[in-house]
């Protein structure tokens, strides 16, 4: 029994070796202390205002890419030497784009962004509603007269049009 379990236990291995690996590398935040526990606060604040290029989804707070670590040491460096929130910002929005910031401003460059779901839902909700417009004026209009009069005539009969017996084919 034991040995029918050792490829199992293998493989459990196997995949989890990579996460341990991972997780021994892990860059840690205490490691980026400052003095100030306000300029420490500002720090925190401020990368989890940063978004990973890498993982894209993710701050560079939550972030473990390598990309992540060295930027939060990059930024920790410019805090140490002084630099304000605001020329952080704009020396990463200037070498990486507005796409380093979860909110980018609003300016031209931007305005698909900010606008686009806006634009695209309003667009679906006219189509929608033109759709259900003309399914409504139109259910009766592709019948003809005589097609209109049979419908009428089986409809006063109870709804079920007369059948014929199986073995009746006159």
């Amino acid at each position: 029994m034991r040995l029918k379990m050792l490829p199992a236990a293998f493989l459990a291995g196997a995949l989890a070796l990579p996460l341990a690996a991972g997780t021994a590398q892990a860059f840690t935040l205490e490691e980026f202390t400052f003095d100030d526990p306000a300029k420490q606060a500002e720090f925190r604040g401020l990368i989890d205002e940063l978004r990973c290029l890498v993982c894209q989804n993710e701050s560079l707070s939550a972030s473990q890419a390598e990309l992540a670590q060295d930027l939060r040491r990059e930024v920790y460096e410019m805090m140490r030497a002084g630099k304000s929130k605001a020329e952080v910002v704009d020396f990463l929005v200037a070498r990486y784009g507005d796409f380093v910031l979860y909110s980018p401003p609003i300016r031209p460059s931007t305005y698909v962004l900010w606008f686009g779901p806006l634009a695209l839902g309003l667009l679906g909700a006219v189509v929608v509603l033109r759709t259900i417009r003309a399914k409504g004026k139109g259910q009766d209009a592709d019948l003809t007269e005589a097609e209109r009069k049979r419908l009428a005539g089986l409809l006063n009969q109870g709804g079920e049009p007369s059948r014929r017996p199986q073995g009746d084919r006159s």
